[in-house]
């Protein structure tokens, strides 16, 4: 990179850092807020909203980056456009592609930062984030997690394989335990069901249902297709530690990807998780390229306000596309790749377009 290449990508980097520093003030006052309704239930209080909201906010951060890096980008190089730098720079012999290609840089290095973030740092918080609010809100209920989650409630202990949708699990086990004249525990029934339902009401339905009781001899064994079960364990509950697409990092996600595909398993939702996250995090460099055509073209003698409400409003048309697509896509059967690189490609072709004709 030249001097002029560094200049420029230096002024994205730093307007993008004083955008993100807004939208992240912002987005911790709504979390915070968002948190209120659960203060008062359990243990869970006032500093447990505001730890919750302090370490959810790196993942935020994640998320909230391409937003970010557009508008700093907008920001950054129209403040240089209003200062007739970029006029300079032009005169020297750079082209539009050749800027665009500065503030590509410059989204490249918020790449690697977002891959460090959202890899080493923001996961691992938002999991103790969960942690620190489920606990609090269900102290009564023990867990612990190692790829099986493991539940104890009274004289139950439940083991849970894996998540198969948002309110459906699956490889779900129950071990009822009996309390002897001496006060000594002893495992009086074993349950097991392929999958349980489990509604917000603390309702499970489980589907293929076995359970045998080994307290009375001979053991008897009884089977159903379907039964309901009350328990104070519900979904929000079980989102501590049942495998989550959104909450996993890359490296853990392929391989659980790999899992899935050795045992047969359904691994469509995570692939098209893989694949978005990918998609969404290279986005960040097509959109600092983006703001180039902007502020060459329309936006040249713009105020800072419009620039803001450009950025948010790509950037806001990009997030619905995203999220529609991928809602859809599992509707209709589209391949992960299609679902995840499809906004991706269309944005690219745009601002290859926008570029060819900047002026």
């Amino acid at each position: 990179m030249t001097l002029i290449d560094r200049y420029l990508a230096r002024e994205v980097l730093r307007y993008t850092a004083l955008v993100m520093a807004v939208l992240l003030m912002l987005a911790a006052l709504f979390l915070f807020l968002d948190q209120q309704s659960d203060v008062g239930v359990g243990t869970y209080s006032m500093l447990d909203a505001a730890l919750v909201t302090v370490l959810l906010l790196p993942k935020q951060a994640f998320l909230l980056l391409p937003i970010a890096a557009l508008m700093g980008a907008l920001l950054g190089l129209g403040n240089l456009a209003r200062g007739s730098e970029l006029i300079v720079v032009r005169a020297t012999g750079l082209s539009a592609w050749r800027i665009a290609f500065a503030a590509g840089m410059a989204g490249a290095f918020l790449l690697v930062l977002a891959t460090f973030f959202g890899e080493y740092l923001a996961t691992p918080l938002e999991t103790y984030a969960n942690h620190v609010k489920t606990t609090g809100k269900y102290s009564y209920v023990g867990v612990a997690a190692n790829g099986i989650v493991w539940l104890k409630e009274g004289n139950q202990m439940i083991s849970i394989d894996r998540q198969a949708g948002d309110h459906s699990y699956g490889g779900v086990r129950i071990y009822q335990l009996a309390t002897d004249d001496v006060g000594r525990q002893q495992l009086w029934s074993l349950s097991q069901a392929d999958r349980a339902d489990i509604s917000a009401s603390h309702v499970w339905t489980l589907r293929n249902y076995v359970t045998s009781v080994l307290g009375s001899f001979p053991v008897v064994t009884q089977q159903a297709a379907s039964l309901r079960l009350e328990t104070p364990i519900n979904p929000d509950f079980l989102s501590l530690a049942a495998v989550d697409p959104d909450s996993l990092p890359l490296r853990a996600l392929l391989g659980y990807i790999r899992h899935l595909r050795a045992n047969d398993l359904a691994a469509r939702p995570w692939e098209v998780a893989l694949w978005s996250r990918l998609a969404r995090s290279l986005s960040t460099v097509v959109l600092c390229m983006l703001a180039v055509p902007f502020v060459l073209g329309p936006l040249r003698s713009s105020g800072a306000g419009l620039r803001i409400v450009l950025g948010i409003a790509i950037g806001v048309i990009y997030f619905l596309v995203n999220r529609t697509l991928e809602n859809s896509g599992a509707i209709y059967g589209m391949p992960p790749l299609v679902i995840a690189w499809a906004p991706l490609a269309v944005l690219s072709v745009f601002t290859a377009v926008a570029l060819a004709r900047a002026r």
